[in-house]
């Protein structure tokens, strides 16, 4: 299978750098081989040696993005009286 120009150039400067051990070298590399024309997706493994099935071991997080998902939040609030009161006062329609 050929390759493109893009894919080559890319090719032959990762080959230059040989094995990559830390991250800030990996990123350095990976904005130097960026050729698209759209912005770029990476995918980083790493083994954290943690067993699942052991409930102390679970690992679970969430990563907030720099500038959001881009939808806007909407909160349903069904209530009376007072409460009514306090959910507009919070921002509520």
């Amino acid at each position: 299978m050929k390759h493109g120009k893009r894919y080559r150039a890319a090719s032959d400067v990762a080959r230059q750098a040989g094995l990559v051990r830390d991250l800030g070298e990996a990123v350095k590399l990976v904005k130097q081989t960026a050729r698209a024309k759209f912005d770029e997706t990476i995918v980083i493994s790493s083994h954290l040696g943690v067993d699942p099935r052991h409930s102390d071991q679970l690992v679970r997080g969430t990563v907030v993005l720099p500038h959001g998902t881009g939808k806007s939040v909407r909160v349903l609030v069904l209530c009376r009286g007072e409460k009514e009161k306090e959910a507009v006062a919070a921002g509520a329609e």
